[in-house]
């Protein structure tokens, strides 16, 4: 309805006229909010089901039984058998690594060998020990060659919310 049909209305009609003006004149509770504030901020992206930790746990624990191995109480056994179980466990997990994280070394020195750091010190990348001054004309030895990760690839999980915090269900042989 236009603006002037409407006006027409509420001076032809007394019963509109009653009807308009009770509707001006309700509460500010009946009528409808005008915000004034800025529009709300949109909702944060809902909190993943499972942490990414838990899920790169389950990886090692799938690949490699690494926590299997870890919670395993081994003094009863001998050095040879514990080396045997390491040497699956080692393999497993280095690869299950390799293909999730691509893990390469930040310098690529031998450990031992004589390094200059320069601008290299910044970032986070060496960690100095040692009679630390000035950084930019540091030189020292390489006593750990450090980790980096060339690349992400922890799976998606797709569980439901209570199997969240499960690395590895139990395992039921039924008979």
């Amino acid at each position: 309805m236009g603006r002037i049909s409407l006006a027409w209305r509420v001076l032809t009609s007394g019963a509109f006229a009653a009807k308009m003006t009770k509707l001006l004149e309700a509460p500010p509770a009946l009528a409808a909010p005008v915000s004034l504030a800025a529009p709300p901020k949109p909702a944060a992206p809902p909190k993943p089901l499972r942490s990414e930790a838990v899920t790169l746990l389950a990886a090692l624990q799938r690949e490699g039984r690494l926590i299997d191995f870890l919670k395993e109480t081994i003094e009863a056994y001998s050095d040879a058998q514990v080396g045997a179980a390491v040497r699956d466990i080692h393999r497993d997990c280095a690869g299950m690594l390799e293909r999730q994280f691509a893990i390469r070394p930040v310098l690529d020195q031998a450990e031992g060998s004589h390094v200059t750091i320069g601008a290299n010190a910044k970032h986070g990348r060496i960690k100095l020990t040692g009679k630390v001054g000035d950084t930019a004309l540091a030189s020292g030895t390489l006593v750990h060659h450090g980790w980096l990760v060339t690349k992400s690839d922890v799976g998606v999980w797709t569980g439901d919310g209570e199997a969240a915090s499960i690395v590895t269900p139990a395992e039921v042989e039924v008979r």
